[in-house]
């Protein structure tokens, strides 16, 4: 199972040289995707949990690729409907090739709807333009020109219609922050989803909140808790058929982007905390 981090790409603390130490951190604890979100225009309803500066995740990774040598680079997620679908299959395919093949493209429907009214993307179409773009850009990426390689594509979401685009489209699963409850219930819908598709169930990518507790958390997410309960949570995922998973250690304060060590910490202890085989 490979195991990631979500690097914050915003908030007060966030800058070039921040961006590039924890790149650089992550990759020194042996992990092995460093993964990154996406916003376009910060209105006032993404301010809230993710304010500026806010470093567009394309421009960001593929700086990142030159600071780092053997990690996987990824979105978690691309909002697909905020860019024309062969500029994202462009930009997808040159980081790839830039950055020698470790590049993972994670999209998802969005939910911002001032963003999208700043942009003028119809919100009520979000499902539908998240489909078009997969299609689209798998379609591109079959030209030579792009030089695309083999790029995955995560799929978000948890909704019906997300499990069913995922299975017809998508590589992986990538649901966000779920509970142990809420993982196992729509883990099945998946399974079931597949099924009624004839088709086989995606590959599993997770990603999980990172928070470490001095006391056991009894009412919790996944990677919340003690040091036992998060890497329980990992061995439970990894025996669940998980193919990756990319721990989120931001909780939702955007001064915490002030100070990444106390991340880096917890990131550490759990590094140490699994066996050399947890980490490829």
């Amino acid at each position: 199972m490979l195991i990631g981090v979500n690097v914050p790409n915003f908030g007060p603390g966030s800058r070039p040289a921040v961006l590039r130490d924890w790149a650089r951190t992550v990759e020194g604890l042996g992990f092995d995707l460093l993964m990154v979100s996406d916003h376009v225009v910060i209105t006032s309803d993404v301010a809230a949990q993710y304010p500026a500066p806010f470093y567009e995740p394309f421009t960001t990774l593929s700086w990142l690729a030159g600071v780092t040598d053997r990690i996987t680079l990824g979105t978690t997620v691309l909002i697909a409907p905020y860019r024309h679908p062969l500029l994202v299959a462009r930009m997808a395919a040159n980081l790839n090739d830039l950055s020698g093949g470790r590049f993972v493209l994670g999209v998802g429907v969005g939910w911002a709807r001032q963003e999208f009214e700043a942009l003028g993307a119809p919100f009520h179409r979000r499902g539908a333009l998240t489909d078009e773009l997969i299609t689209t850009v798998r379609e591109a990426w079959r030209d030579e020109g792009y030089r695309a390689g083999d790029i995955p594509i995560w799929v978000g979401g948890h909704s019906d219609g997300a499990l069913r685009r995922v299975v017809r489209l998508g590589d992986a699963w990538h649901p966000l922050r779920q509970t142990p409850e809420d993982w196992r219930k729509y883990l099945a819908r998946l399974k079931e989803i597949a099924d009624e598709e004839g088709r086989p169930v995606p590959a599993l990518a997770p990603r999980v909140l990172l928070r470490l507790t001095d006391a056991p958390v009894d009412d919790r997410r996944l990677g919340e808790g003690t040091l036992d309960q998060v890497t329980h949570d990992l061995e439970q995922l990894r025996a669940d058929g998980v193919r990756a998973v990319v721990l989120d250690p931001y909780a939702g304060d955007p001064e915490e982007t002030r100070h990444p060590r106390a991340a880096w910490r917890m990131l550490a202890a759990v590094r140490e905390a699994l066996p050399e085989r947890e980490i490829q």
